[in-house]
């Protein structure tokens, strides 16, 4: 039933009186690894929260080490190898780098005693899941997994009507996600004398350098994992959430190469995944974005449609369907209250809103999903014996 309790959940205010923002005097000093896209926009997300001051950048391309001191007023000091950064003195670190690099990356940084705020997905393989969770749990340090929805007001209001039994049983959940690369990605020239192009591939296989590996690394095997680990990782991590459970017992994927043959991950996919009581499909494709990305939690009593834009919620019975009887709109970018969770996490101490269990959990389901695509369309999990190699 949706009452009184609901709509207060909904309405946003138990999220907006617990947020806390950092005081003048809080200055986290931060360090920079792997100076892109993705990092712009967490420093655009960290400069409108309290004070911090980025005291070190690494990148393995110049011109991404350049934007980075120069977004600092020339404080910040440029290295090539990230080890350097985790010499200097910083509170903590941001790691946007390629998926291949990251838990090598949080690992050392770790070690040398910073805090992480981590890209997802936080893992490049399954087995890389044990090696930095143990990392974590064996440290005294804060790890932030760059699950946003973990923070945006909406989600969490979404995921306590859900845990409220406002829709019923859900027995079904449905993400998708579409995306126009032809459209919305065209990448700017590189500049191959400033890029240490071996020093990026680390410990992938050595090989020629390419500007479409270079720009599109994420649909490359050796540096990522397509959509299932780029996009429907977001998306499985709020199902896990939501629904308190986060390992599928098997999945399903059909998926080819229709739009860009130079990949080697698919473009376009089905997917389905089996957890204990309720089944998950997610549907993407690479080359049309109407419609965006979202989830829909089918209950037996309503039906929840969420995005980032907000979430509605459509009662069964009532005008079969047709108007929400509940709405909620995004009022702020998730990634800027991640981004204030984790700097408030560097000062108190406290477990982040995405800890390192929910990251791979999440990077998780993706990797099985790849798993199932190379195994000819499905696979258990745990994998049954004649199917390990």
């Amino acid at each position: 039933m949706l009452n009184r309790r609901s709509f207060i959940i909904a309405s946003g205010l138990t999220a907006l009186a617990s947020t806390r923002v950092l005081s003048a005097n809080d200055t986290v000093r931060v360090g920079v690894i792997g100076a892109g896209g993705r990092m712009r926009n967490l420093l655009d997300a960290a400069d409108k929260l309290g004070p911090y001051q980025i005291v070190a950048v690494s990148d393995v391309y110049g011109p991404h080490r350049d934007a980075v001191r120069e977004r600092s007023n020339g404080v910040a000091t440029t290295h090539l190898d990230y080890r350097e950064v985790l010499a200097t003195d910083v509170d903590a670190v941001f790691i946007a780098s390629p998926d291949h690099w990251h838990v090598r990356m949080a690992v050392d940084a770790l070690a040398a005693g910073k805090d992480v705020y981590l890209e997802k997905p936080v893992t490049h393989t399954i087995e890389e899941g044990a090696t930095l969770t143990r990392a974590v749990r064996s440290s005294k340090q804060i790890l932030q997994c760059g699950m946003q929805q973990r923070s945006w007001t909406h989600f969490r209001d979404a995921v306590d009507l859900i845990q409220a039994g406002s829709l019923g049983r859900v027995p079904q959940v449905r993400t998708y996600w579409w995306q126009n690369y032809h459209r919305d990605w065209a990448p700017k020239p590189i500049d191959t004398q400033a890029l240490d192009w071996k020093l990026w591939l680390g410990s992938a296989p050595d090989q020629p350098f390419s500007e479409e590996k270079y720009n599109h690394w994420r649909w490359f095997w050796n540096f990522g994992g397509g959509a299932m680990t780029d996009l429907f990782s977001h998306w499985i991590d709020v199902v896990h959430w939501a629904m308190k459970s986060d390992q599928p017992r098997e999945a399903h994927m059909l998926a080819d190469k229709y739009v860009f043959e130079q990949w080697e991950c698919p473009d376009t996919i089905q997917a389905a995944f089996r957890y204990p009581g309720f089944d998950v499909g997610y549907d993407g494709m690479m080359n049309s974005s109407v419609d965006d990305g979202g989830l829909e939690f089918r209950g037996t009593e309503a039906t929840l449609k969420l995005n980032r834009s907000g979430f509605s919620v459509y009662r069964e019975g009532v005008q079969d369907g047709q108007n929400p009887v509940l709405t909620e709109k995004s009022f702020r970018d998730g990634t800027i209250s991640h981004v204030e969770n984790f700097l408030a996490c560097v000062k108190s101490r406290k477990e982040p809103n995405a800890p390192v269990e929910t990251g791979v959990a999440a990077a998780r389901a993706g990797h099985i999903g790849n798993l199932a695509f190379h195994r000819g369309g499905q696979t258990a999990w745990p994998p049954k014996a004649q199917d390990r190699s």
